[in-house]
């Protein structure tokens, strides 16, 4: 099956060549020229994963981002300008999935969309994992509790399923990322701080008491077999 991406940038030059590139590597691309086309586009369906520039005039990619996650689990690479580490730390903490410095080679864009969909494509061998009234289905990718679906990103379903798989133990925040297969992305503590608190909020866990995801201070982080 061919990779459905939209391309959210307004250069059109860069569109039709990374189409070129693409097609004949099985990868569909549509593009958008800017935020409010791209978010249209991504509400209509038929897309698999967006690949969202930050720069952009009016609604930059930030903003988009902010949107796209209100709404959409789909997995986010972002454009960023080379060396500008506050657009992809800030990405990063929004929920986006990867990113790549401009100028984008189309060769490396391919190889990180593919990586990236092998990391949120469905894995039917696996075993459900169950943790507590947790339920993590790597098959599916959903987790739920009880009845309730946790609607995850594709970020945070593989940050919680790396700590399901290693429930009742710590697990530091560089193994954990590295665990969640994001180990070729560079990141500050703070970005997987703040990606634990969203996956937090998301288990229905009380910030300042949390029974569920602990945050083992010096440490990392833990799931309690059985939330208390």
């Amino acid at each position: 099956m061919p990779i459905r991406a939209l391309l959210i940038d307004d250069d059109p030059r860069l569109a039709e060549l990374l189409a070129s590139y693409l097609a004949p590597h099985d990868v569909l691309l549509q593009h958008a020229s800017d935020g409010p086309r791209g978010l249209a586009a991504v509400a209509a369906g038929g897309v698999d994963v967006v690949v969202l520039d930050v720069m952009m005039p009016g609604m930059d990619g930030l903003d988009v981002l902010r949107r796209l996650r209100a709404t959409s689990p789909l997995p986010v690479l972002m454009l960023t300008a080379r060396g500008d580490e506050a657009d992809r730390v800030v990405g990063l903490e929004l929920g986006a999935d990867d990113y790549l410095a401009k100028p984008a080679y189309p060769r490396e864009l391919l190889a990180r969309l593919r990586a990236l969909m092998r990391r949120v494509g469905p894995r039917a061998s696996d075993n459900r994992l169950v943790v507590g009234d947790l339920e993590v289905d790597p098959g599916s990718r959903r987790a739920s509790i009880g009845d309730r679906d946790l609607g995850l990103t594709a970020l945070e379903f593989d940050l919680l399923l790396a700590l399901a798989e290693r429930a009742g133990r710590v697990v530091p925040r560089d193994a954990l990322w590295e665990a969640a297969g994001r180990g070729d992305t560079s990141v500050q503590e703070r970005t997987v701080d703040v990606h634990m608190s969203h996956l937090r909020a998301k288990l229905g866990d009380d910030a300042r008491d949390p029974r569920r995801l602990l945050t083992i201070r010096g440490a990392g982080y833990l799931l309690t077999r059985e939330p208390g």
